[in-house]
């Protein structure tokens, strides 16, 4: 079973355990960060194998605006801390039970990432090149 709290981070607060930031406010709201939001709760795991399971989940529900419905507000919207701890731990307990599933969802995404990271090298490789071709032309 994995251990984790989630609680509202506190500006100047320092953790010693492993642990992922939640924004809580705006149309992002739920999206996971390692580095701390001003507006954001934090999940504080047990250990960093806790903490690799639950980050993939995190971003999946972030990705798939999972967290639109529980948004409230009229002018800035924002999630509450019971929304958040009530629906996270059972997305991650649903999770848990399709183990070997998660696991190689999780394989499938590092490498579309690895994908996704060199094809932006390689666009930017082709905008530098263009740009270097114009400006010889534009310089005779």
């Amino acid at each position: 079973m994995l251990k984790f709290s989630i609680k509202t981070h506190r500006k100047d607060a320092i953790y010693s355990k492993p642990h992922l930031f939640l924004l809580n406010k705006g149309m992002n709201s739920g999206k996971p960060q390692k580095e701390p939001f001003t507006n954001s709760f934090v999940i504080l795991f047990e250990n960093e194998s806790d903490f690799d399971l639950i980050n993939l989940t995190a971003f999946a529900l972030w990705k798939t605006k999972f967290w639109h419905p529980f948004l409230c507000g009229s002018v800035i919207p924002f999630l509450r801390l019971k929304d958040i701890r009530k629906e996270f731990e059972t997305k991650v307990n649903q999770e848990i039970k399709d183990h070997q599933e998660h696991l190689k969802n999780m394989e499938t995404l590092k490498l579309l990432e690895q994908s996704e990271k060199r094809f932006l090298e390689n666009l930017n490789l082709i905008n530098d090149l263009r740009r270097v071709i114009l400006y010889r032309y534009c310089n005779r």
